[in-house]
């Protein structure tokens, strides 16, 4: 290829890509935000968005020796790139500009590197949106808050307009749709089509994976139990026992209410409920019910009275014993929290051990689902409610997807919607998918008075059923595991958590994120965990003198719960009583029933 016709090619890419930005734009505004009105929750955010937006302008101009700066190093390396390219075409073999992370999946493709042409636009492309960012992340004047959203918003951009995105621009994609005759994005259109009709307005929930390949209670949620207790807000799971003797105190897992459960029992091999019940625990699960129209009134105290309480009632019914030990799992154990206090308040003391894993307690370091909590939004949010009852779950599901666009939506977009092939089957993103709705009155409370006014902390500033919560008079033990690639619940917000607690503490930071360093069972020898017997006012200070250790926190929090007492051995309780008869197997209708199944 001449000078003449590389310019060529470029100029033409240039083109390409603006009408293709114009046309993204459009799809974009159609059938991914669709702002309706000011009552939109999406249009709401979007405002809010743009004040942020506007204050990132206002901080530019203020400084504009610094804007000069990264424009001047723009153009470097934008000339960079020019010359690098025309030495390619010379046979030379230059070192690159940039390089993607290597964490990067998009340009995995060959020709991404081997083609001159696919090089100089992955590069290009690059540059443009690592200077991008760098300019938000250099300006001056802009609190922590706006920050954040401003860098959230322009990354959605910059990973929007990836060239991998587009089907004239990806590699892949062009090989594909030559070597089938255009047939993959017709199946793609096919397949974008029937997923926006099962999306929420004003959203895509793109497919992650082949959902005919699982079935809740047949290969996944499969370790043998029984219903024991229902009531309008929960399930409650005994599990069959697998030693001879279990210790005389029972256990109680509290699962988030935003997913299923079966998180903790997705397969015999990783399924942390089954191995608690291998230790000899006798476990009692809740399984929270999927929520319609009927239920929008239930309030975050109903799912204290009718979650933890009512299961705490219902062990002592099954079991004949007054005390549990419990376990929380990221808002469940933000529920737990409350529970505790609320207990204490009423001179009850059921709970001997607290148990919370990835959990905030102080909600002042939400973490990036932050950019959505303001005023503004949760306003919206909660008009919307209002009008139908409850919260959809695939809402919460595109949100948090976007936190990770890259690795959860656009490589989906691209393989499903650009090769026309079909997401793998996946067991865990099987349950990512499997959301539960939200009652309206519990999830505004839950969003105003915990993320918004982080009052949780703050002794007599929430009341459940009469009694003003205080965090700091709980005393009995508690043991916190975070995770140290949490960005749902970061590990230094949970840490302060621990700090508002009274009672002996017991603080572990584990490997991975929210899910993967949670659910990591011993067998696997992956992640590890760091702890310390000390827990100092700050989490660096914690982490600076804490030690490593290899294998799986499992077995670190099982020498630790032994240890609480209550834990002599007993003959093994079978699930169902006289008091407590079986109402049907594991894992139960709450278990199974779908967003769909809701909301027919």
């Amino acid at each position: 290829m001449t000078k003449e016709n590389f310019e060529i090619a470029v100029s033409d890419f240039y083109e390409m890509s603006g009408r293709l930005a114009e046309q993204y734009g459009r799809f974009w505004e159609k059938t991914i935000t669709q702002p309706t009105s000011a009552e939109d929750p999406s249009a709401s955010v979007l405002s809010d968005f743009s004040a942020a937006m506007q204050q990132l302008g206002t901080a530019m101009l203020e400084n504009p020796n610094k804007v000069i700066a990264d424009q001047m190093e723009l153009l470097k390396q934008q000339q960079a790139l020019y010359q690098y390219t025309s030495l390619r075409f010379l046979g030379q073999a230059p070192a690159p500009v940039v390089e993607p992370d290597p964490s990067d999946r998009r340009f995995k493709s060959e020709e991404w590197h081997d083609n001159p042409l696919f090089d100089y636009m992955k590069q290009l492309y690059l540059i443009q949106g690592n200077s991008l960012m760098k300019m938000v992340h250099d300006a001056d004047g802009l609190d922590e808050r706006t920050r954040q959203k401003v860098e959230y918003f322009v990354r959605q951009f910059v990973n929007a307009m990836a060239p991998t995105n587009f089907p004239s621009l990806n590699p892949a994609v062009i090989r594909k749709t030559m070597e089938t005759g255009g047939a993959n994005l017709a199946t793609g259109m096919e397949q974008l089509m029937k997923d926006m009709e099962g999306s929420v307005k004003g959203m895509l929930n793109v497919a992650m994976t082949d959902t005919t390949a699982f079935q809740v209670g047949a290969n996944v949620a499969v370790t043998p139990g029984k219903v024991v207790y229902q009531n309008d807000i929960m399930q409650l799971i005994q599990y069959a026992p697998t030693t001879e003797q279990v210790y005389q105190r029972p256990l109680l897992v509290i699962p988030p209410f935003i997913n299923k459960y079966y998180i903790l029992d997705l397969r015999q091999d990783n399924s942390f409920l089954k191995w608690l019940v291998d230790q000899g625990h006798t476990v009692f699960c809740i399984s929270w019910v999927n929520a319609g129209p009927n239920l929008r009134d239930k309030n975050f105290e109903d799912y204290m009275l009718e979650g933890p309480l009512a299961a705490i009632d219902a062990i002592k019914d099954a079991t004949g014993e007054k005390e549990v030990n419990a376990i929380g799992y990221c808002v469940g154990g933000t529920l737990l929290g409350a529970t505790q206090a609320y207990l204490k308040k009423k001179r009850r003391a059921p709970i001997k051990s607290s148990t919370f894993l990835t959990t905030l307690l102080d909600f002042s370091e939400p973490g990036e689902i932050g950019v959505f909590i303001n005023e503004t939004a949760i306003s919206a949010l909660e008009r919307q409610m209002n009008t139908l009852g409850y919260y959809d779950g695939r809402q919460m599901a595109f949100s948090f997807n976007t936190l990770r666009e890259n690795d959860l939506f656009w490589s989906f977009f691209v393989n499903n919607y650009l090769m026309g092939e079909r997401p793998a089957a996946f067991d865990l993103l099987y349950w990512n998918t499997d959301s539960t709705n939200l009652p309206a009155a519990m999830h505004g409370f839950y969003l105003r008075h915990m993320y918004l006014y982080n009052e949780l902390i703050e002794p007599d500033a929430i009341e459940l059923d009469g009694v003003k919560l205080d965090l700091s008079k709980i005393t009995v033990p508690s043991y916190f595991i975070s995770c140290a690639q949490d960005h749902i619940a970061l590990w230094r917000g949970t840490y302060k958590g621990a700090q508002v607690l009274g009672g002996d503490k017991r603080f572990v930071l584990g490997g991975s994120g929210h899910i993967a360093g949670i659910v990591n069972p011993p067998q696997k020898k992956k992640y590890g965990f760091w702890t310390n017997d000390t827990l100092p006012a700050n989490a660096d200070d914690w982490y600076a003198d804490a030690k490593h250790n290899e294998g799986s926190w499992w077995l670190d929090w099982q020498q630790w719960i032994v240890k609480q007492g209550g834990m002599e051995m007993v003959p093994a309780r079978q699930p169902g009583s006289d008091a407590l008869p079986p109402i049907e197997d594991a894992p139960g209708t709450y278990a199974r029933t779908r967003i769909d199944d809701v909301l027919k």
